[in-house]
């Protein structure tokens, strides 16, 4: 009984310090203050160099970028402090919509879609569309890509122009990706035959990639970038009024100056530099060297998120699994119920929902990570209440006509007789759930969340490279998969040498 006690006493205790830590987790996604007071938060897409992207020297995580200069730039002007968070690019306006930051700045051009949604700053820079094709491929003007298939970022100025290009010539095949590095990884394996990029953008993927070359579309086909703001935010009037004395100096002008001449120095360097020694298969792994430390830095992250998703997965899990096997009605009409909903809708879906939708309907501004850990206990406990219920079910009915005979009561044979035993046999099924919420947590990198995988495709926007911090990345995950196997089989034939 002292035992169980403790036992019971430890895990509580243990449930109490995670959501501890999870609560006080510093994560960079929590949501910005109102406006009032002394700090502005403000979200971005920093997988868009030289606008934003991070700057991974030492293996920092410091979000830098022409965009970034003017946002702290005027910070400073209206004496508020900025903090900056980042997002996908399809995230940023529902994240302005949930109230998770002050205002947005990512390239964004303000189209009448966008403007019902958010209200916009003045355009502070006016950049221009160009085609991004092979060379030799002859694809120069909108007309040449009759019968082409073309790529586009999702949610972007660019996808808006494709789609009215498309309207005039015949026969374009457009395929929407979620990032510009994908869009050129692209046309390289000759699934599309060209993108619409931004040229500012499409200047430095040109130089780092010598087998493509880019073609500007005639300017009324060009956009214009400006700053996104909530619906009716009192700050629209001071940053135009900011936004309008930095271009009249000429300010503005001089940060583009500083940063688009800087990325194409820097790429037009790299692209010039005696090539590194490369493998059959075209790859440069030397490139990535310097920013290991930076992907590295994703692994505790990573490891933090699935042990909390599978602690509070396997306890939401045992009771959802009692539920089924009480007799109790409405307790098995809910778990059965719950475990149909979510095993029956996509585990992306749920971790939107949780994460944009939690702000509005609660008012409490979940965290990225809360967000993560929460949705994987959800959707991992409806998987581990069938696992779990069938592990119970297998054991042999003797054990609980023996306890029951000794008077012991129902929750203390389940606890100290049936469950221990369940437990040891579906050990191998908890493991599998394990390795597979180690490599789903790669989904928690689409609300921004800077694990594994979201720092291999922050060093891919940077180098204008694909493979390479992705393969890297899966050898991570591959090592870390294999080890928590090892150790699972370390603990299963311990078990049975206990028997």
């Amino acid at each position: 009984m002292k035992r169980r006690k403790a036992l019971l006493f430890t895990v509580l205790f243990a449930a109490i310090v995670a959501i501890s830590i999870i609560t006080s987790y510093n994560n960079p996604l929590q949501a910005a203050s109102s406006v009032g007071k002394d700090t502005l938060t403000l979200i971005t897409s920093p997988d868009y160099p030289p606008y934003e992207y991070y700057d991974t020297q030492g293996g920092e995580r410091k979000i830098v970028g022409f965009d970034i200069d003017i946002a702290n730039a005027i910070a400073k002007e209206l004496g508020f402090k900025l903090k900056v968070m980042e997002s996908d690019f399809n995230g940023l306006i529902p994240a302005l919509q949930s109230n998770r930051a002050d205002f947005v700045m990512a390239g964004m051009t303000p189209t009448p879609e966008r403007k019902k949604n958010v209200d916009f700053s003045i355009i502070y820079y006016e950049a221009q569309d160009t085609i991004v094709a092979p060379k030799a491929s002859n694809l120069k003007q909108p007309q040449d890509l009759a019968g082409k298939r073309v790529g586009v970022q999702l949610g972007t100025i660019q996808e808006t122009n494709a789609k009215k290009i498309a309207q005039k010539v015949t026969g374009i095949q457009l395929k929407q990706l979620n990032k510009v590095p994908e869009a050129i990884q692209e046309i390289k394996s000759r699934r599309i035959d060209a993108a619409i990029v931004e040229d500012t953008v499409a200047k430095g993927f040109a130089q780092a990639n010598p087998d493509l070359e880019f073609n500007p579309i005639p300017s009324e086909e060009g956009s214009g970038s400006a700053i996104a703001f909530p619906k009716n935010s009192s700050l629209v009037e001071p940053f135009n009024k900011v936004l309008q004395q930095m271009k009249d100096k000429g300010e503005v002008k001089q940060l583009a100056t500083k940063w688009f001449s800087q990325n194409t120095a820097a790429n037009a360097a790299a692209s010039s530099s005696a090539p590194a020694p490369q493998t059959g298969l075209n790859l440069d792994f030397s490139r990535i060297l310097p920013d290991i430390p930076f992907i590295l830095r994703g692994i505790p992250l990573t490891l933090l998120f699935t042990l909390f998703s599978v602690f509070f997965g396997l306890i939401w899990g045992t009771i959802l699994s009692l539920f089924k096997i009480t007799g109790i009605k409405p307790l098995t009409l809910f778990a059965n119920a719950y475990t149909s909903v979510f095993r029956g809708t996509p585990l992306l879906l749920q971790l939107a929902l949780v994460y944009y939708a939690t702000p509005q309907l609660t008012g409490y501004d979940i965290s990225a990570l809360q967000a993560g850990v929460l949705t994987f206990t959800l959707n991992s406990g409806a998987y581990m209440s069938e696992t779990i219920r069938g592990g119970i079910q297998a054991v042999d009915k003797g054990q609980s006509e023996a306890a029951m005979s000794m008077g012991v009561s129902y929750w203390l044979m389940m606890w100290d007789v049936i469950l221990p035993q369940a437990l040891k046999n579906i050990l191998p099924a908890l493991v599998n759930e394990t390795i597979g919420l180690l490599k789903d947590s790669a989904l928690v990198s689409t609300i921004g969340v800077v694990e594994i995988l979201r720092s291999a495709q922050i060093i891919g926007a940077n180098k204008y490279i694909y493979f390479e911090p992705l393969l890297f990345a899966g050898l991570i995950y591959y090592v870390l998969v294999m080890g928590l196997t090892f150790c699972a089989s370390a603990l299963e034939k311990k078990l049975r040498r206990s028997e």
